[in-house]
């Protein structure tokens, strides 16, 4: 029988697909992150995802693997994970007292078969004091975040409501990768 892989040594995601109670494995792939200026948010993350999911797949031919990705926009802006304190702060500035939109791409690859897709949901933020950005980037939970906040942790303080799957701002939709890995063949216990 084929192993079930998440290309990702993301811990959120690896949370979320334990609470499904399945049994896989985890190889997180090194590949470039980089994407070509002008690149729709949709395409980065599915396209970032399948990267992830291929590099991994090369090595597991015979199993299913699962990459994804998430970025944030604001603004047309593309805001990825923070590369330290004073980009942290911008980020949750721009964010502050607005709406933006969390892409999460995914891709699944197994013997015969190639998915991939996105889901997009809105989050507006709460109009957010220095002392509450100055707090929260000081928390370090920014810094492994698209966007520079977890909306699981300490960040839920920042999100005023969600228009979306809640599951793919923590980086991986769930109940629509459960629903593809069916249809790609993955012997599901329900």
């Amino acid at each position: 029988m084929p192993n079930l892989i998440l290309a990702s040594s993301s811990p959120r995601r690896k949370e979320l697909l334990e609470n499904l109670h399945l049994n896989f494995h985890i190889y997180s792939s090194d590949i470039d992150e980089s994407f070509e200026p002008g690149t729709s948010p949709e395409e980065i993350v599915m396209g970032l995802a399948e990267r992830k999911a291929k590099a991994v797949f090369s090595k597991h031919p015979h199993d299913f693997v699962i990459g994804s990705d998430t970025v944030v926009v604001c603004d047309g802006a593309v805001l990825g994970k923070p590369s330290g304190y004073a980009e942290a702060v911008g980020m949750l500035k721009l964010l502050s007292g607005r709406a933006h939109d969390v892409y999460t791409g995914v891709s699944i690859i197994s013997p015969g078969n190639e998915v991939r897709f996105f889901e997009k949901t809105e989050v507006h933020f709460w109009e957010l004091t220095d002392r509450e950005i100055e707090y929260y980037a000081n928390s370090g939970e920014p810094f492994d975040k698209a966007g520079g906040y977890g909306i699981q942790g300490l960040g839920s303080m920042l999100v005023k409501r969600i228009d979306g799957d809640y599951f793919a701002v923590m980086g991986l939709p769930v109940s629509r990768t459960v629903r593809e890995l069916r249809k790609a063949g993955w012997p599901l216990p329900y």
